[in-house]
């Protein structure tokens, strides 16, 4: 295994109730489509390891289940300091999938937070494109570290190169090895019948 980093300048937007839950262990994927990567209008995993940017303009209470409203609530009430980003956590992508149907889709549905009608408008959002389900591992950095919201953050991408670093420290992981594993091995025999691996 390989020694985890100290520093990162490389962040991935995602819903602020999102970061909650993978950093919470109660889930490790993401989904994410096209639309997002200045070079193209596809989502690309371009970087294996980055910290996680919170992320509140796009995410409201019809589009998550039950389960989550109050981290959602918890999250929009915690957005208290505009014009900061407050980084809290570090994370690796073990797997990635492309999923193009259907029922692929609905084999993860009881591994995440979003609604299945959220989802499915995600698939279904540029039919020609498939969806990209990414595995993380995710670690809490020892000590958070809030940044300026720089102009060149915002609008509708995933990936941000960080004006500065964040440093790590030394991380704890959501999860431990064996309880990583045995849900990132479930997750991977529902999508290994219905995807390719990429």
């Amino acid at each position: 295994m390989q020694p985890l980093p100290s520093s990162s300048d490389i962040a991935l937007k995602e819903w602020a109730v999102a970061v909650k839950a993978l950093a919470k262990g109660e889930q490790i994927l993401i989904l994410r489509k096209g639309g997002i990567h200045k070079a193209d209008k596809e989502f690309r995993v371009v970087h294996p390891e980055f910290v996680l940017y919170p992320t509140y303009e796009h995410q409201r209470a019809e589009l998550v289940k039950a389960g989550s409203l109050d981290d959602l609530r918890q999250s929009l009430a915690e957005n208290d300091s505009p014009g900061l980003v407050k980084f809290g956590y570090w994370c690796e992508v073990t797997d990635k999938f492309e999923v193009s149907d259907q029922e692929a889709l609905d084999s993860v549905a009881p591994y995440h937070i979003w609604t299945t009608d959220y989802a499915n408008k995600r698939l279904h959002w540029r039919p020609k494109q498939p969806l990209t389900v990414a595995l993380l591992r995710v670690y809490a950095i020892e000590r958070p570290q809030s940044l300026p919201a720089l102009g060149e953050y915002g609008g509708c991408k995933s990936w941000v190169d960080l004006a500065e670093d964040v440093g790590l420290g030394d991380m704890t992981p959501a999860l431990s090895d064996a309880e990583y594993e045995a849900r990132a091995t479930v997750i991977r025999q529902a999508l290994d019948a219905r995807t390719p691996a990429v």
